[in-house]
């Protein structure tokens, strides 16, 4: 298991190496720089923009310097270099912060929970707490009620939630529950309550909750079909012991497949969640940073997701051994 976990982790290595030369090279193909301003307001003036550009090093090349003895001086390797030692580099919207601090760093006298990464983290979680623990029992019940009127609404819901986007089901929520019912905030100024985080937690969960009520489901009527179940019945088990120990097991093998990207991925895809209800994740500011060129935070929030992408495949890769003893490193 040792070797393994140390190959996945060298793995890793050339994973975001390729996540940040893509996200490097998209983000400086964009029109635009950090140092423009709206229309409507005056521009940085040239002499400014090369004062500024050479202070935050955006004035040497992007890759490889020919003019000097290090053709490695460069954009990106300084930054890759600096993100090796855990420094994102400076927030050029937020001036005078570093981008760590921006995402890491809550308010004074306030918990680590309470940072912008720390409210993503948490929203992404309560989300899929929120989509297990119904989407789980539903596709259960799905299964064991085949051709039944349960399977049907299962089917049902678990289609429109695969197929409606997410910020479609945010949009109706706001004008359903803000406008015609008056009982949300369309603009929440306090995320105190835990009320306020129900509506969001929703939507974000709710295409996990519909593919883990459809992948249950298939994943049950398959294991139902096996020998080993039709010997447990002849042996007389209970009906209880035969889906807890025998079926639920191994069916949720495909399921827990998608629990730890889907975890990343909700932290990761929350972006226009928490923009439409102004909630005050790592997300929306990846949005702000996006819109202003802020190159730094959005290299580093980047950099951070695909890290929490990678560590949740491997985490579901070591569950699968205690899901199914069967399963073994090699």
């Amino acid at each position: 298991m040792l070797t393994y976990l140390l190959r996945r982790f060298v793995w890793m290595i050339p994973v975001l190496l390729v996540v940040t030369l893509i996200t490097f090279t998209l983000m400086h193909l964009t029109p635009g720089g950090p140092w423009d301003r709206d229309p409507n307001r005056r521009q940085v003036d040239a002499t400014t923009q090369a004062m500024l550009d050479k202070k935050f090093g955006l004035d040497k090349p992007l890759f490889l310097n020919f003019e000097s003895s290090n053709f490695f001086d460069s954009q990106f390797f300084n930054y890759v270099w600096g993100a090796m030692q855990g420094d994102l580099g400076p927030s050029y919207r937020q001036r005078g912060r570093m981008v760590q601090d921006v995402l890491f760093e809550p308010p004074k006298g306030k918990p680590l929970w309470d940072s912008h990464f720390g409210y993503s983290v948490r929203l992404g979680l309560l989300a899929l707490a929120l989509a297990t623990l119904f989407g789980i029992p539903f596709g259960v019940l799905a299964s064991l009620r085949r051709n039944s009127l349960v399977d049907y609404i299962a089917l049902f819901t678990s289609t429109v939630g695969i197929s409606v986007p997410s910020f479609v089901l945010a949009i109706f929520l706001i004008i359903l529950l803000a406008g015609k019912l008056n009982i949300l905030k369309i603009i929440q100024r306090d995320w105190s309550s835990p009320a306020a985080w129900l509506v969001p937690a929703v939507v974000l969960g709710f295409g996990t909750f519909a593919y883990v009520t459809r992948l249950t489901r298939s994943s049950l009527l398959e294991v139902m079909s096996q020998d080993y179940i039709r010997t447990a019945k002849a042996k007389g088990l209970g009906d209880r012991v035969i889906i807890v120990r025998h079926m639920l097991r191994n069916a949720m093998i495909p399921v827990m497949t998608i629990l730890g990207p889907a975890l990343a991925g909700l932290v990761t895809g929350s972006f226009i969640i928490e923009t439409m209800f102004g909630f005050p994740g790592s997300g929306r500011e990846y949005v702000l940073a996006i819109g202003s060129r802020d190159y730094s935070m959005i290299m580093g929030t980047t950099l951070i997701y695909a890290v929490l992408i990678v560590l949740g495949n491997l985490t579901v890769d070591i569950l699968y051994g205690f899901l199914d003893p069967r399963i073994k490193v090699k």
